[in-house]
């Protein structure tokens, strides 16, 4: 949605790309005369990746590895963008352990340090993993999907994302032409590794503390239960008037958009304004 991102921050003398992944959007702010652009990103990979791209821009780009709750150390800013979620980088990558479509190890963190994914289903609760499923992936059978879970480990540990995707869909079954029946479950483990939800609650205060007068904030969620966070939190910060709501509606990516990059259906974007002179 690189237009779209363009017609809010397009410009801004001086932008926070949250995820800066690739590079992808801050390339085209940069290109559209931003004059500042902090990247950052909790994945090194992704930073590396970004560091060539943005090569050619010099000292206008400075690209850290960070969490999203860690932004206490930035100077005010006229634009933050997030793009969340996993990257087509990351799904792309075997290794890492993202994709139901590809054999790798049952890993999922998007930086170095954590609990991988093979660690959460092996150690957690058969009540636990229910609710993670449910609540992150939120799958209606997320009970059992768990269940099914918790008996395949004490044959053997689950250590593999093809072994992962095998029982789950043995579990719940494949309806003809339907999405894939491990996709909600591998993204609510996703979530849980990364500890994501949480860490977007605690940066988004934040990301508005950051702003000038004027500023703007947006930010492309990929599933509801980020949306959901980002849309109350903005609803809050107008109701608190500090933030002018820009986007009554989410908006959606263009058909043309999808038929190249599929995964981008079911981004929704929001943005808004900082209005009051106070900086929080």
């Amino acid at each position: 949605m690189a237009q779209q991102v363009l017609s809010f921050l397009g410009g801004r003398r001086r932008v926070l790309d949250m995820t800066v992944g690739a590079g992808g959007h801050a390339a085209a702010l940069l290109d559209a005369g931003t004059e500042e652009l902090i990247g950052v990103d909790r994945d090194p990979r992704a930073i590396g990746i970004a560091s060539e791209r943005l090569e050619r821009f010099g000292s206008r780009s400075v690209l850290t590895v960070a969490r999203f709750s860690q932004l206490r150390d930035v100077a005010p800013v006229d634009g933050v963008l997030y793009d969340l979620g996993v990257s087509s980088m990351q799904l792309d990558e075997p290794e890492r352990g993202f994709s139901f479509r590809s054999f790798g190890p049952l890993d999922m963190r998007m930086g170095p340090d954590g609990r991988s994914a093979m660690e959460l289903v092996n150690e957690a609760s058969e009540e636990e993993l229910a609710a993670i499923i449910r609540d992150f992936g939120e799958e209606r059978r997320a009970r059992i999907v768990a269940r099914a879970i918790v008996r395949a480990r004490g044959r053997a540990p689950i250590e593999t994302t093809d072994q992962l995707t095998s029982v789950v869909a043995s579990a719940v079954g494949r309806r003809p032409g339907g999405p894939h029946p491990a996709r909600r479950t591998f993204q609510a483990l996703r979530i849980a590794v990364n500890r994501e939800t949480e860490e977007l609650a605690a940066s988004l205060p934040q990301a508005v503390g950051l702003l000038a007068p004027g500023g703007r904030i947006v930010v492309i969620a990929y599933h509801s239960v980020e949306d959901r966070i980002v849309k109350r939190f903005l609803v809050a910060e107008r109701e608190q008037q500090r933030m002018r709501i820009l986007t009554k509606k989410p908006q959606r990516p263009s058909e043309d958009e999808v038929s190249e990059n599929p995964r981008a259906r079911s981004a929704k974007l929001r943005a808004a304004e900082r209005v009051d002179e106070v900086m929080g």
